[in-house]
């Protein structure tokens, strides 16, 4: 039997126009794919940049400063800000739960990304 995930129902699944995914339609069946920090250089590509933004304000629209729980927000999107932006919410914390907890640290996202917070 599959693990639970939560449907984060009105998040948006993918930035538009795009294959930059942020929700996956179901569990993995081979396991739930950890949350790993990734490394952002500074040379990254402009869509990829974009999709971070969008991402983070996707992330702020819909939780806030208020802890959330993973569900079936996208493990790859998601270790892109994993340590920066977006932290775990509780100790221990369990990189490969869908039911983990995580919280967007407002000011690291608002000085990394700061047109996700504009209007």
């Amino acid at each position: 039997m599959p693990a639970y995930m939560l449907k984060h129902r009105g998040f948006p699944g993918r930035l538009p126009g795009t294959d930059f995914q942020f929700t996956v339609r179901r569990p993995n069946p081979k396991g739930v794919t950890p949350i790993t920090r990734r490394e952002r250089r500074s040379d990254r590509r402009a869509p990829d940049r974009r999709a971070d933004t969008a991402f983070v304000k996707a992330l702020w629209e819909a939780f806030g400063e208020h802890p959330f729980e993973r569900g079936n927000l996208d493990a790859g999107r998601l270790s892109w800000l994993f340590g920066r932006e977006v932290l775990p919410a509780t100790d221990p914390f369990d990189p490969a739960d869908y039911e983990a907890l995580l919280v967007l640290d407002v000011p690291a996202a608002r000085a990394a990304f700061p047109e996700a917070f504009e209007g």
